[in-house]
């Protein structure tokens, strides 16, 4: 395993029922379930994180997309909802609302350079190879 303290590695420690303790570049998280699913409600779900990542990074993507362009923005928001697949245990699609104080026209073709530019979007859509490793 590469050094715990190198950006990108995030580590999660269990700290009972449904919720763990999440670490990364000096930053805590808490997870949790709502208590009808088991958890004490400390903090958002995992797959709640993730939509707070997808929106989170869609509006920085947003604001380096105006400002590459020029446009001055006074305000930014993105709304993010998850759409479970089926009975699956992931979600199938996510809608997307984005909020600005420029106009449709003025916003659309952002949305399209942000598109291109955000990392949890672009994941999201061509996801990664998962590899587990064990102890040896």
């Amino acid at each position: 395993m590469t050094d715990k303290h190198e950006y990108g590695i995030w580590t999660a420690r269990w700290t009972g029922g449904v919720s763990a303790q999440v670490t990364g570049r000096g930053h805590v998280l808490q997870a949790d379930e709502p208590p009808e699913f088991g958890g004490d409600n400390s903090g958002p779900m995992p797959t709640e994180i993730l939509c707070a990542a997808l929106a989170s990074c869609f509006c920085m993507a947003l604001a380096w997309s105006a400002n590459r362009r020029g446009v001055e923005l006074t305000s930014i928001e993105v709304d993010v909802r998850p759409e479970r697949a089926g009975k699956e245990p992931r979600h199938g699609a996510y809608d997307i609302w984005v909020r600005s104080s420029v106009p449709p026209e003025t916003l659309a073709p952002l949305v399209e350079l942000a598109k291109r530019v955000c990392w949890v979007s672009n994941t999201l859509a061509s996801p990664p190879e998962m590899r587990y490793h064990l102890p040896e």
